[in-house]
């Protein structure tokens, strides 16, 4: 326990995303999710409206409108996503924010969908991106899906006009907060039989597709879009499934043809949304499909797609790894989809880099810069055999991610020990096993502090002094008699 490694956490091949609430469910705090799962995600998806100006603001739109008469989940004013209470004289103390701190204190980025008012002058757009500075680099998805005609932005403004918001507020984030990533959710290909076929509204998009950092899509295997007003029976209109093969050369497609559009410059692509919905092919056969995906994704060495996120971790429909218990909103019913994408989080293909390098000494400083780029500590331990105890303790008041033998850990401020035992419940080691207890710093408050530095709006610092105390045990107190 006396040496100690520089270790760096890089990107995964192909990244992995997770959607937490929206108009279908409630959002899970993450010690939750990381404890369901066992490790983090890349991003961390979250959905919020802004329409400061519409009469009904800022309730919810489905509790503003509760007597309305509705028969799609988009019919009314606005949509039906949790109000963005920040901007112009609003509150950053609330939501999005404490979402967007939970996430980013357990070591994920944000990746935040706003849909908003196209007609918002630019000192409404200025302020969101104020608001949304501290959070380091993350990802912002404006006005997503808008090559549809179900949310409120296309049904209030034209194609054209919701591309050019997208620039107008892209370009703002970057003179304000240039470390966010913008994301253009906008059309694909349609008749994948014809080659080089054009996506839908691209000369409309052709600037915005420019603009963006990342390309998105939403797509899935199998969808059941008419829920929750119908039923999902066979034979039924209100549903629709994609062949794996079909689905992957869309998106090939799709990118190469906006790579075209763009002057020949290939931004990462990614699926904002994606699931095979159990309401289509029941939740026993859900995750068939998803596998089949990933192992195209794998062998087709698809080198433009960046990652997909799973929407979602928990669903009052069957889109979620957990359904809603529909008696009590804070339970989750575990579906069978869960052990598979478990399967998928281990895959290497998806899995982070983990990198030791030179032996450091203490006081050390680690950098966290995101999910796929920060500096920690290493230290090397040896196990005589699979562990009946392993447990590790801090004298430190420090925000933590810890890494053992696959399994990650979060140690809040707070916090002094943190039973590890789990790292070998599903992983059981050989004798003489070398593992190394991987510590990394996210901010503990979820936010990059400005007074850290010039580059304190990529990086956040956090300096560890002491070592912490390992309790390793081979057998239990006493025997099961």
């Amino acid at each position: 326990m006396n040496k100690l490694n520089k270790v760096t956490l890089t990107a995964a091949t192909c990244g992995l995303d997770l959607g937490d609430g929206s108009e279908r469910a409630e959002y899970v705090n993450q010690d939750y999710i990381l404890n369901t799962l066992g490790r983090p995600h890349r991003n961390i998806g979250i959905m919020y409206t802004y329409y400061p100006k519409d009469k009904e603001w800022p309730e919810r739109i489905s509790v503003a409108c509760k007597d309305m008469e509705i028969h799609f989940q988009w019919d009314y004013p606005y949509d039906d996503y949790f109000p963005y209470r920040g901007g112009i004289d609003g509150d950053t103390t609330g939501q999005p924010f404490e979402q967007m701190r939970d996430i980013r204190r357990h070591g994920q980025d944000v990746a935040l969908t706003l849909t908003i008012d196209c007609s918002l002058e630019d000192q409404y757009l200025r302020q969101i991106a104020k608001d949304l500075k501290p959070f380091g680099r993350m990802r912002l998805r404006i006005n997503h899906e808008c090559g549809g005609d179900w949310f409120t932005h296309n049904q209030r403004f034209s194609y054209q006009e919701v591309g050019d918001f997208f620039v107008r507020f892209a370009k703002i984030v970057k003179e304000e907060a240039p470390q966010i990533s913008v994301v253009f959710c906008g059309s694909a290909v349609g008749d994948i039989s014809v080659e080089d076929a054009p996506v839908q509204f691209e000369k409309e998009f052709k600037e915005a597709f420019a603009t963006a950092d990342i390309w998105s899509n939403d797509c899935y295997l199998a969808l059941h879009y008419g829920w929750p007003f119908d039923v999902c029976e066979k034979g039924g209109n209100s549903y629709a499934m994609t062949p794996v093969d079909e689905f992957f050369e869309r998106l090939r497609k799709t990118s190469k043809r906006i790579t075209k559009v763009n002057g020949g410059i290939c931004k990462p692509m990614v699926i904002s949304e994606f699931n095979t919905d159990g309401d289509v092919t029941g939740p026993l056969h859900q995750g068939e499909s998803i596998k089949r995906f990933v192992e195209k994704l794998k062998s087709e060495n698809a080198d433009w797609f960046d990652g997909f996120s799973m929407y979602q971790f928990r669903d009052r429909g069957r889109l979620g790894l957990e359904i809603e218990d529909p008696n009590n909103a804070s339970v989750g019913i575990p579906q069978p989809i869960l052990k598979d994408y478990k399967d998928i989080l281990k895959d290497p293909f998806f899995l982070p880099g983990l990198n030791e390098a030179e032996e450091v000494t203490l006081p050390a400083t680690l950098r966290w810069g995101s999910a796929e780029d920060a500096e920690g500590i290493a230290i090397p331990i040896k196990f005589e055999k699979t562990p009946e105890f392993c447990e590790v303790t801090f004298e430190e008041e420090l925000n933590l991610m810890l890494e053992l033998n696959g399994r990650w850990f979060y140690k809040a401020p707070g916090t002094k020990t943190v039973d590890m035992m789990s790292a070998f419940f599903e992983t059981p080691i050989e004798p003489g096993a070398e593992l190394s207890l991987k510590i990394f710093a996210p901010p503990a408050s979820g936010e990059n502090d400005p007074a850290q530095g010039e580059d304190w709006a990529v990086n956040y610092y956090t300096t560890i002094t002491k070592m912490p105390e390992l309790r390793i045990r081979y057998e239990e107190v006493q025997e099961v008699l």
